[in-house]
């Protein structure tokens, strides 16, 4: 999960393709007949792009693999219906985290919402292949990689990495074919499972350990790490981690999809469509998600359109495309303008006692964050009804965006965040929307 884990903890997408489809050749080696170059991006459709290009055979890496075609260079469109495994509940585990099951079970939601058919699926010989990678003789594949090294090099390397990998010398070839049998046994189950589905969705992470909870007890943490992640390359499977949600103490949570060795285009399609749909904002940047592209799922503008005299105006709430209050916009001609970002100066509270629930933004000149929101055009002989229905707390005014633009756009008076909850860590209001229902 060296790809995946990293990726849900820091809110981007790590996409892990089919063994063999990016070149290792140059990469130091960890289980060679197994290394992946993953790669990182703040959205699935960037992902796309880069593996498009990344992934070209290698006949000078004597692991690449020929690919049936090309990986598209943007997701697609998603099959239909699109059968999604989710494992069983005893299957699941979230290592004392309250949290992260209802953050699981929203994504599962959202996929649902998406168009996809939930199917259960029965994870436990997935589960039992990722036992064979650390407790099996692939140790002593990573002790031919580098145990030489660290031999002529004592001081070198993590302890605890050292140690395992030195243990890889206890394995005899007898061990070796003995896990290989297993192994095939165990693929040859799993088999029957992808009869019934085209991708399965599991946490990548159950939870976040401590820094202190991983010194106290390394290698158990590093178990838990791997969990839903040790198994893959082991059966020949491609994966994508997504961004989910985010606790309630701001940390992130992420889901992995993952589908048979060369299924990439599929999983990076199902993880944009899921991308596009909670709406997160983009990693550590609170930049929102764009919105353009040939998309699974695009925000397309009403029939009727604000044309050349729309006056822009910037909405970071319940306004927002496909939110409640987004028909004042839409019934009066408005168009979607674009996704667009604050500057890192202001904040974003949750307002009390108003009906549908609202977000207030209020500039901060001495700290703050980027917030997201988009910007809207409205005919101009349309704007004044609008404003007129504007409730208080609410108000209009002057907001500068990140590339230094001031637009008209709503901001909160400043007396009302005194009973507001600040939710400015989330980046926005979808993304603090998509916390909540996980926490329900």
């Amino acid at each position: 999960g060296s790809g995946r884990v990293p990726a849900a903890f820091c809110n981007v997408v790590g996409w892990k393709g089919t063994c063999g489809r990016v070149s290792t050749r140059g990469v130091v080696p960890a289980c060679r007949s197994l290394d992946c170059v993953t790669v990182f991006a703040l959205t699935a459709a960037d992902a796309a792009r880069v593996a498009h290009v990344a992934a070209q055979f290698d006949p000078e890496d004597p692991f690449a693999r020929r690919a049936p075609g090309a990986l598209a260079a943007m997701p697609g469109p998603l099959p239909q219906p699109l059968r999604l495994g989710v494992p069983n509940a005893a299957d699941l585990a979230f290592f004392g985290n309250a949290e992260t099951p209802a953050l699981f079970d929203q994504a599962v939601r959202n996929l649902a919402t998406i168009g996809a058919e939930v199917r259960t699926v029965d994870l436990h010989p997935f589960l039992e292949a990722a036992r064979l990678l650390y407790e099996g003789p692939w140790v002593a594949e990573r002790t031919a990689a580098v145990g030489a090294f660290l031999a002529a090099h004592p001081a070198a390397g993590d302890p605890v990495v050292r140690r395992i990998i030195e243990g890889g010398g206890r394995f005899t070839a007898v061990d070796a074919f003995t896990a290989a049998y297993r192994l095939r046994a165990l693929k040859r189950r799993t088999e029957a499972v992808w009869s019934d589905v085209d991708v399965i969705v599991t946490p990548t992470a159950g939870t976040i350990p401590t820094l202190a909870a991983v010194t106290a007890e390394p290698v158990q943490r590093n178990s838990d790490l791997g969990y839903y992640t040790n198994f893959m390359n082991l059966l020949d499977l491609a994966a994508v981690a997504i961004p989910a949600g985010f606790q309630r103490n701001g940390l992130p949570f992420g889901v992995t999809l993952f589908a048979p060795a060369f299924r990439d285009d599929l999983l990076l399609s199902v993880g944009w469509a899921l991308q596009q749909h909670t709406g997160l904002s983009l990693g550590a940047t609170g930049q929102p998600l764009p919105a353009s592209g040939p998309l699974p799922l695009e925000i397309r503008p009403p029939a009727r359109t604000a044309g050349s005299d729309g006056i822009e105006l910037a909405v970071f709430g319940a306004h927002m495309a496909g939110l409640p209050l987004n028909p004042q916009l839409t019934d009066r001609g408005a168009r979607l303008v674009s996704p667009v970002a604050t500057a890192a100066r202001y904040r974003l509270y949750a307002l009390q006692h108003l009906d549908p629930p609202r977000p207030g933004l209020v500039c901060d000149p001495g700290g703050g964050a980027s917030i997201a929101g988009e910007l809207w055009a409205v005919p101009a002989d349309q704007l004044g009804s609008f404003l007129a229905g504007i409730e208080p707390p609410l108000a209009i005014g002057k907001v500068e965006l990140s590339d230094g633009r001031w637009v008209t756009g709503f901001l909160c008076e400043s007396h009302a965040i005194a009973a507001a909850s600040d939710i400015s860590r989330f980046g926005g209001w979808r993304a603090w929307r998509a916390a909540i229902e996980a926490a329900v």
